[in-house]
């Protein structure tokens, strides 16, 4: 199998999934509702109560999170198509075929890194028309890019995990509910400070603070510090581990 081989199989496969999800971008649509229901509810309802230690208002403190939360949202759907591909043979038929075997697997993660993408996008487009501004440079908003890419490839290979290893189509989708939670016990709405002792511990050392502090940081002109450095080296770490895992867990099952 040839670099080049892998490349353009991974392509089309990437094609195809790319053209279902246009078919359907109600599930991009539906990644990105819950996060803004969210925001409008933290930003208009418990903002006013919460005292950030921030000068800005609650909405610039909120947003890291938001947009973490939709693209824990939108991984679901990974593991959900995955499972159909698998369940309805189609991985099989792939295999009969001259297919590039990590070509299946790299096609949905590529998938959801497109999606997701663009339901952050759609979060943030909402987030200014509610007021959010930040004179954050084109570096910066590139690095918050690059940020929330990584975190997509991270958990979207622990979606595969469950796509993969799932024997229904709830069990698939489970994994969304799992991701979705760690942000709430994070910095993503209130600071770690405020919270009970071991809950606070577990906050500040949770991949998750340490991205929404980067993102926050980049959006309000500060220094990221060590943030992302300890943001990188989660994130780096989860994406090695969840891929080897994933591509074990897949030639188990599918050979």
């Amino acid at each position: 199998m040839s670099a080049t081989h892998l490349v353009s199989d991974t392509a089309a496969l990437t094609g195809r999934s790319l053209r279902h999800v246009l078919r359907s971008p109600d599930t991009i649509i539906t990644s990105a509702v819950t996060p803004i229901a969210l925001m409008l509810m933290f930003t208009y309802v418990f903002g006013g109560a919460i005292d950030t230690g921030t000068q800005g208002p609650y909405l610039e403190y909120v947003l890291p999170g938001i947009l973490l939360i939709t693209v824990a949202s939108g991984v679901a759907y990974t593991s959900y198509r995955l499972f159909l591909d698998i369940s309805s043979g189609i991985v099989e038929r792939f295999r009969s075929m001259p297919i590039a075997r990590p070509s299946v697997l790299w096609a949905h993660v590529l998938t959801s890194v497109v999606a997701n993408v663009a339901g952050v996008a759609i979060v943030v487009a909402v987030a200014l028309l509610l007021g959010f501004r930040t004179g954050a440079s084109a570096a910066a908003w590139l690095a918050v890019l690059g940020m929330v890419v990584l975190f997509t490839l991270a958990l979207t290979w622990i979606a595969v995990i469950a796509g993969v290893s799932a024997t229904s189509v709830d069990g698939a989708g489970a994994i969304g509910y799992v991701l979705i939670f760690l942000p709430f016990l994070s910095s993503a709405f209130v600071p770690t400070g405020t919270m009970p002792g071991p809950v606070a511990w577990f906050a500040e050392h949770q991949p998750v603070t340490a991205v929404i502090e980067t993102i926050r940081a980049l959006f309000a002109q500060q220094p990221v510090g060590d943030d992302i450095w300890v943001a990188l080296a989660w994130l780096v770490g989860v994406l090695v581990v969840a891929y080897v895992a994933a591509v074990a867990v897949y030639r188990r099952r599918i050979g």
